[in-house]
């Protein structure tokens, strides 16, 4: 069967979907190893009956609603180009609005020290050794199987140098940080979400939080207050609407200026805040 007549008939299968065509053309792409450029320029290719089996299983799976990432094993973020299995969450561009505002905190050429908090693929911490390579950037994540991951992306793009370390939140770290980023789980348990798109398919663990959503951006910001230099910034992505109660509950733990910022579909998706500095003002004494 040529490629042209792979492709008509995936796109029939897909047809519901709204981007069909296009995600048939990736997957064949995969399948054969070849860029989209190529299937155009060769539509009546014949396909050996091994990939064309192979893309069938594909076309099949991505009917019952596995993620194109999963499928194809990889994912564009920022300027790198991730590996990513059911072990990690697929990384989105809402975060990327995380990454930058990030960069526009951390000065050019700075030696800041900057933490990832529940890195999963390693998305961010790659993201921000690669704009910041004077930066000093470690990541953690409590799943080894998520960290294996990071580690292999570290490899492929080229941030070796970045620090991988197994446990929870701030746990695993020492020293102080000028910086710390984090994307934690913040969905509510019952939330009807996880049992649509690819939340079916991604770790409950890396998605679902105790206490409405909330309960681990409470741990991380209260364990990255101590963990901050004074004047360190501490920066979240969270739920469409938890943006007034992170506020909240960055300035409740003492930490000031707290700020959100909107995405391009007008959320507010991030939030951040910095560790005050002390005034070395002496209180008065009476």
């Amino acid at each position: 069967m040529s490629i042209k007549r792979l492709l008509e008939l995936a796109a029939i299968r897909l047809g519901e979907m709204p981007d069909g065509r296009f995600e048939a053309e990736v997957l064949l792409c995969h399948a054969l190893d070849v860029s989209r450029s190529f299937l155009y320029a060769n539509p009546d290719l014949e396909i050996p009956v091994r990939r064309q089996n192979s893309f069938r299983q594909m076309i099949r799976r991505r009917m019952q609603g596995e993620p194109i990432a999963y499928l194809i094993g990889r994912r564009a973020f920022w300027s790198l180009d991730l590996e990513v299995t059911p072990d990690v969450l697929i990384p989105r561009p809402e975060t990327e609005l995380l990454v930058e505002t990030a960069l526009e905190l951390i000065p050019r050429g700075s030696d800041w020290r900057v933490a990832d908090l529940g890195t999963g693929s390693g998305a961010i911490a790659l993201a921000l050794a690669a704009e910041r390579p004077q930066c000093e950037v470690h990541a953690t994540d409590c799943s080894e199987a998520a960290l294996e991951v990071a580690r292999r992306n570290a490899s492929l793009n080229g941030q070796e140098s970045v620090h991988f370390h197994l446990g929870s939140w701030t746990e695993p770290l020492t020293g102080l940080f000028n910086l710390i980023a984090s994307n934690p789980p913040y969905v509510a348990p019952n939330d009807p979400h996880l049992a649509t798109g690819d939340c079916r398919f991604e770790p409950q663990l890396a998605l679902v939080a105790d206490q409405e959503g909330l309960g681990d951006l409470k741990r991380v910001i209260d364990e990255s207050f101590g963990a901050l230099v004074e004047g360190g910034y501490l920066l979240l992505e969270h739920g469409f609407d938890q943006a007034a109660l992170v506020r909240g509950l960055l300035l409740d733990r003492g930490y000031r200026d707290a700020q959100s910022r909107r995405d391009l579909a007008g959320i507010e998706r991030i939030s951040w805040a910095q560790k005050p500095k002390q005034t070395g003002i002496l209180p008065v004494c009476w």
